[in-house]
């Protein structure tokens, strides 16, 4: 009940709009019953971005190729990214805290966000070694290549759920694949 009402309230008002107060409203209860569950704003925020961030991974999780020998590195980025785009746009308000909570909150509250991504960034990489299996130089290059595909994927999504598009997911993805095959398969 509370992190359903964090969720509603950060959702409307990021990080700096949000307080212990408004949090309590949302939910019907009063202050100090927040106040018993969570320390501070900083610990909720953590509480809700652990659950939030469970739903977002199983999603990328599931969104990579069971088995990235099988099949181009297009079908699985269009395929992969269609799938993830299209959890991100029904799960709009999970990617807005996560989109949010990048920015004006506490560092450990950042740092949480930027060892999520990482983590994400290495299942890439890693996926990407099974999927481009002649890429010249691969501890220097499949890095990069992940990067540049959890960016773009990340610029999707914030398109979808933040800033708003005319784009389904399913065209979003396509474009990313496009550029994946036009670019990728030559490094």
């Amino acid at each position: 009940m509370i992190l359903e009402a964090a969720l509603q309230v950060f959702s409307a008002n990021g990080y700096a709009g949000t307080t212990m107060q408004s949090v309590a409203d949302a939910a019907g209860v009063t202050k100090p019953v927040v106040y018993d569950c969570f320390a501070n704003r900083d610990e909720l925020l953590l509480a809700l971005l652990a659950r939030e961030e469970q739903h977002l991974v199983t999603s990328i999780v599931s969104a990579l190729p069971a088995d990235p020998s099988v099949g181009t590195p297009v079908e699985h980025v269009l395929d992969g990214l269609t799938a993830f785009l299209t959890t991100a746009a029904t799960n709009p308000q999970s990617w807005r805290i996560v989109f949010g909570a990048q920015y004006g909150a506490a560092p450990v509250v950042a740092e949480r966000v930027r060892a999520a991504r990482a983590f994400l960034v290495e299942g890439l990489r890693l996926t990407l070694l099974k999927s481009l299996p002649g890429v010249t130089d691969p501890e220097a290059n499949l890095p990069v290549l992940a990067e540049l595909l959890a960016s773009m994927t990340e610029a999707c999504a914030r398109m979808l759920v933040v800033d708003g598009t005319d784009r389904s997911p399913a065209e979003l993805a396509t474009v990313v694949s496009q550029v994946v095959g036009g670019g990728f398969g030559d490094v």
